[in-house]
């Protein structure tokens, strides 16, 4: 199981935005050093938020960075035109040395459609369509048609970020008919940061019988989000969490229904919160019981001090990390 770091690259309105990038620039550089595997960033438009845009964050990232994987989780592509989206990530895995993955999704958020100008409820078949041109463009094909997005005649992207392959794109998706989706177009199914390990099971076996039935291999990734703690103690790491994570679940359609339920409850049923063994045991079980391959942990959200941070990127890799190797 490769293990990612999730990064919060967002700050207060009004913040320090040379400090903030000096912070994220640390947090990368301490990944690294501590053993995670991979960097992942978010997108959305019109946040309240100081919100760092995914590519040219990623791009800075490279260059911070000599080993770890980068990617998106997840890219809002039905807003883009996949061309100059396939431009873009075909230029950041040349830059990177080949590190890409793109995380794509349908997004939630009327307002960001209504802005860019594409209908909402467009949004799924926009999503299909972005992705299906641009793994062929990723891939090296020449592409031709008309789509909602303009009209591609022999189109080809030539510049490539390695020797062999493209980029893996991975779909991100709540439902049902997300899953049948993804299945069908072979993605692997990026997993929402919801839902219980028993719950998950039932996904992650429902998805593989979608691969099946669509004619697609299993043999895939299947990564998966997470918040994640870790502290000397599981009391630590929980007034950790309660005091930060609950501002960022409120902003989240999948859990407004489960407003009424504790902290604590939400904590233990969709996080990795705990002391070092605690933390282990859940990783353990996700990879063990669900065939996670990819889990990206996020261990900050906005307003939750860096030096704290840190100090969870530090204990994930003394503590953590290196009894995951087994």
């Amino acid at each position: 199981m490769k293990i990612g770091l999730f990064l919060s690259a967002q700050l207060e309105p009004g913040a320090d935005v040379a400090e903030g990038v000096q912070k994220l620039g640390e947090q990368a550089r301490l990944a690294e050093q501590a053993g995670f595997d991979s960097l992942f960033v978010g997108h959305h438009y019109l946040t309240h938020s100081a919100f760092f845009q995914p590519l040219s964050l990623l791009g800075w990232l490279a260059a911070q960075t000599t080993r770890l994987g980068l990617g998106t989780a997840v890219y809002l592509s039905p807003l883009a035109n996949p061309l100059a989206l396939a431009e873009e990530v075909a230029t950041l895995d040349a830059l990177s040395g080949g590190r890409i993955t793109l995380g794509v999704g349908s997004g939630y958020r009327e307002r960001e459609f209504e802005a860019m100008g594409v209908p909402y409820a467009d949004r799924f078949k926009r999503l299909e369509i972005t992705t299906d041109v641009l793994r062929r463009l990723l891939a090296g094909e020449e592409v031709t048609g008309e789509f909602p997005f303009g009209k591609l005649d022999r189109a080809k992207v030539h510049l490539r970020g390695r020797a062999e392959g493209a980029p893996d794109i991975w779909m991100g998706a709540f439902g049902d008919i997300g899953l049948k989706r993804a299945a069908r177009l072979g993605c692997p199914w990026l997993a929402p940061p919801d839902g219980d390990v028993e719950e998950l099971e039932r996904r992650f076996e429902q998805f593989r019988r979608f691969l099946t039935e669509a004619g697609q291999s299993t043999d895939i990734a299947y990564p998966m989000l997470r918040e994640a703690v870790a502290a000397p103690t599981l009391e630590a790491a929980q007034d950790i969490a309660r005091l930060h994570m609950a501002r960022q679940y409120a902003q989240y359609k999948q859990w407004q229904a489960a407003a009424d339920a504790s902290m604590d409850d939400l904590l233990d049923r969709y996080g990795v919160v705990g002391d070092p063994d605690r933390v282990v045991e859940r990783i353990k079980s996700l990879r063990d019981r669900l065939g996670v391959t990819d889990l990206l942990l996020r261990v900050q959200w906005m307003g939750m001090p860096h030096e704290e941070t840190l100090k969870i990127i530090q204990l994930f890799g003394e503590q953590v990390l290196p009894r995951l190797k087994d």
